[in-house]
């Protein structure tokens, strides 16, 4: 699998069978520019914010996955988790979609907006996980120290933090989200930094711990 992000919480998969799930499109925003015409299989958008949910960016004949239930499309299964954008039950920012993704022997787990740490049943129905995108960058979302609670309530081999503020989100990031080092401290484990990732379960070990990604 190949793994690229685009910033905030966007990233696109790509299976060794070239499936491409392209996840939280956002178009633009504050510096973060994400291409047109990204060629997608599938998109996933974990809840309807505008910083989540621009598919107009997503071409070709792809299937849209935003509601809490199965799916599946080639190799790619596909399972939604319920959940919140806040402590509230969803009262302060709404609903949020935990998705689980499965593509040949390995497991990604998407927590989107998450503003909650996970209940027990939601962490039984996420299961095992090899890779975890969890946000990290506060105030909205999941702080760094409790995004390193839900890494350990998940224990993935590897956690990408997104989310956060970085230099292209320029002064308005500053207001609005966390730095991932409250992450990365909080995590206590290796950090590594990649551009792109290409990953297998054989070499999953070898990224084991944190692993932060460069904004092109």
């Amino acid at each position: 699998m190949k793994i690229k992000w685009y910033g905030q919480s966007s990233f696109l998969l790509t299976t060794d069978e070239g499936t491409h799930v392209l996840i939280d499109p956002y178009g633009r925003l504050l510096g973060y520019r994400m291409p047109k015409g990204i060629e997608s299989d599938i998109v996933i958008v974990t809840h309807n914010h505008k910083d989540h949910n621009q598919i107009q960016v997503a071409s070709g004949e792809y299937m849209l996955v935003n509601q809490p239930r199965e799916y599946k499309k080639k190799e790619v299964s596909i399972k939604g988790i319920a959940t919140f954008h806040d402590k509230a039950g969803g009262k302060k920012r709404g609903p949020n979609i935990v998705f689980v993704i499965k593509a040949g022997d390995l497991t990604v787990c998407h927590c989107g907006d998450l503003g909650h740490l996970l209940t027990e049943e939601q962490v039984h129905q996420i299961g095992k996980v090899d890779i975890l995108m969890v946000p990290s960058g506060g105030k909205m979302v999941l702080g760094g120290v409790e995004a390193a609670e839900v890494m350990r309530q998940l224990q993935p081999t590897i956690a990408i933090p997104m989310h956060y503020r970085t230099k292209a989100l320029g002064l308005p990031g500053k207001l609005m989200f966390e730095k991932v080092e409250k992450f990365t401290a909080a995590a206590g484990v290796k950090t590594q930094e990649v551009r792109e990732l290409t990953i297998t379960k054989d070499t999953l070990s070898d990224y084991a711990g944190v692993l932060t990604f460069l904004y092109d």
